[in-house]
């Protein structure tokens, strides 16, 4: 990894230097994007090569036992990220993204190489852990360039690249993983994370820590009761969405005619929902971040319902999943605020935990979701778990804001 940037210091950039580095900034995430997102659609490949004899016997037990390797990935996020955000508090900002950005391309290229299913497993775990730390500094870099009051918009500009992804890099990822076979697409998806290093290294200007950054002001979130129950809406309320779109590929094939084919195309329009709502988040949270969450909710929950009743009809499920990445992407953006809000003192550790919060329920919904369809072989019960997890997640948030009001 390069050690010297061509970039100057904290000077103010022209705009055109200023969309360079947000574009650069948003790559990363495209990468991690694909990094996450790309073993739902080939779930079924990984779990051929990966669990052969099993999958022979109990296609849905394999397929259960493969959506591990999604589970595992969360967990690393939930560790990575809190650990790392406090750990590297002191660090200048710039040097600690191309450091996560250098982890995330060799353990991707870990994940393709690696010949059973446990070293898989293990990189793919160890994949997750600079996730949260990178779109936490990422998003507050972004932030920074674009001046006060868009924290918000800051961060949707960031997980503008995991949407995106969400349209164009996941779905063709798929496809050339579906014909070429699933090692490749992690190779592709490491030669990403390799040109959004090169990208962030040139482009973004030297940003030094926050001024009285350290571990203990970071940590001092963690003892905000509030701040944990905020945590508890993002894990929980999310995860009807990862219940849905983990299984997405086994569920198509189970319930309706078609083929895995088709997959791509859904997570294409899975993909332009997120874009949709992430276009829409940053706006709606930086004016109103309870109405963001409550609208994100109340979406996912009706999407949810909707496919419950109709996911025997492939335009439902393009239907129900579009509206599903819309309402899961407003979310991101108005939780990452409310925690910002609920922990000044620690914006590093709030930023990140948004994202370890997240893909608890990345972890939860795939993990509940697998187990619901192994124990009935039913490719429809997943939808039911994902509600369930989001009507929790509702009253959380209710509750959250009735202790504020409290308070107040």
């Amino acid at each position: 990894m390069p050690s010297n940037s061509p970039a100057t210091s904290n000077s103010p950039l022209s705009p055109a230097r200023g969309r360079l580095a947000i574009f650069a900034l948003a790559l990363g995430g495209f990468g991690i994007g694909a990094t996450e997102f790309v073993a739902m659609g080939l779930l079924p490949n990984i779990a051929h090569d990966l669990l052969p004899a099993l999958y022979d016997s109990a296609r849905a037990d394999a397929e259960a036992q493969t959506g591990l390797l999604i589970s595992a990935y969360a967990l690393g996020v939930v560790i990575g990220a809190p650990t790392i955000a406090a750990t590297t508090a002191r660090l200048p900002r710039k040097r600690l993204l191309l450091m996560l950005l250098t982890a995330f391309t060799v353990f991707t290229v870990a994940s393709a190489v690696l010949p059973s299913y446990g070293l898989v497993l293990v990189s793919r775990f160890a994949a997750g852990l600079p996730h949260g730390a990178y779109f936490g500094i990422a998003s507050l870099v972004a932030a920074d360039l674009l001046g006060p009051g868009k924290r918000a918009q800051g961060v949707s500009m960031v997980l503008a690249g995991l949407t995106i992804a969400n349209v164009i890099g996941v779905p063709s990822i798929t496809w050339l993983g579906q014909l070429a076979g699933w090692r490749v697409a992690y190779f592709v998806v490491a030669m990403i994370f390799f040109v959004a290093l090169v990208a962030v290294w040139i482009t973004v200007p030297r940003q030094d820590a926050k001024p009285g950054a350290s571990v203990v002001a970071e940590l001092s979130a963690f003892a905000l009761p509030q701040f944990w129950l905020m945590v508890g809406v993002a894990s929980i309320g999310l995860g009807g969405f990862f219940a849905f779109y983990s299984y997405v590929s086994p569920m198509v094939t189970a319930l309706t005619p078609f083929t895995e084919s088709i997959v791509p195309a859904i997570l294409v329009c899975v993909g332009v929902g997120m874009t949709v709502g992430n276009l829409i988040g940053g706006r709606l949270a930086d004016r109103s971040v309870k109405r963001g969450l409550f609208t994100a909710i109340f979406g996912i929950i009706g999407s949810l319902v909707f496919l419950a009743f109709t996911a025997q009809w492939i335009v439902a499920i393009f239907i129900g999943g579009f509206l599903l990445g819309v309402f899961g992407s407003i979310f991101s953006p108005a939780a990452q605020t409310r925690l910002l809000d609920l922990a000044p003192r620690s914006p590093s550790i709030a930023a990140a935990m948004n994202h370890s919060a997240l893909n608890i329920g990345n972890s939860l919904g795939a993990f509940l979701g697998g187990a619901v369809i192994a124990a009935t072989l039913n490719y429809r019960s997943q939808i039911y778990v994902g509600i369930s997890m989001a009507v929790v997640g509702f009253v959380l948030c209710v509750w959250s804001f009735a202790l504020e009001r409290r308070k107040s």
